[in-house]
């Protein structure tokens, strides 16, 4: 409560960050309607589950650049909201999905480091400037891949491997350009430590 404090009422309620709110609320709806589904009709709830969540990511972010409604507090769940979706739909998928587990493992250790790295950046007053378009692309991809494979549980298994295939490549390449761009941070860090030394 008093992290909340820190932010006014109008940043609470904004409408991005109200958007924000409803995708918490669709991550243990859909874990629900995917552990117990059973027929066709009710994976296709799940996958709509899924695409209203990313319509909403979608929304919130159009309307907070659109009308300058980007607040500090929705740029603190907004990501969370994201990773909050993507590790509930890894670790519900395991149950059904062959070879799931290691799409979780990648994901995982990706998210470690930069929760890692970015701590670090932070405490040298420096921080990544939101998210990079390769990142972007990567979550695009996630989410069309896992629309899929929540919509159509009996795809071929050859298929699912592609498309596992695909997602990974795209999240581990996602990876290797942000630990770039946190080494760059990095070197510069040090680079102004160094003339700041000199010029003493």
């Amino acid at each position: 409560m008093k992290v909340l404090a820190k932010f006014s009422k109008r940043d609470l309620w904004s409408i991005p960050n109200i958007l924000c709110y409803i995708r918490f609320l669709l991550i243990p709806l859909f874990v629900v309607q995917y552990i117990k589904a059973e027929e066709p009709s009710e994976y296709i709830r799940a996958a709509a589950i899924v695409l209203a969540s990313g319509l909403t990511d979608f929304l919130d972010g159009f309307i907070a650049r659109t009308f300058d409604m980007v607040t500090e507090f929705g740029k603190l769940i907004d990501p969370l909201a994201d990773k909050l979706t993507q590790a509930a739909l890894l670790f519900v998928l395991i149950v059904k999905i062959k070879y799931m587990f290691l799409l979780l493992v990648l994901f995982v250790v990706m998210q470690l480091f930069m929760l890692v790295a970015g701590l670090a950046m932070l405490k040298k007053g420096k921080r990544l400037d939101g998210s990079k378009w390769f990142g972007k692309v990567s979550t695009m991809v996630f989410y069309a891949v896992m629309l899929v494979l929540v919509a159509v549980p009996t795809l071929n298994q050859s298929i699912v491997n592609v498309l596992l295939l695909i997602c990974g490549v795209f999240l581990a390449l996602s990876f290797a350009l942000y630990a770039r761009e946190y080494i760059r941070m990095y070197r510069e860090v040090k680079l102004e430590k160094e003339v700041k030394a000199d010029t003493i």
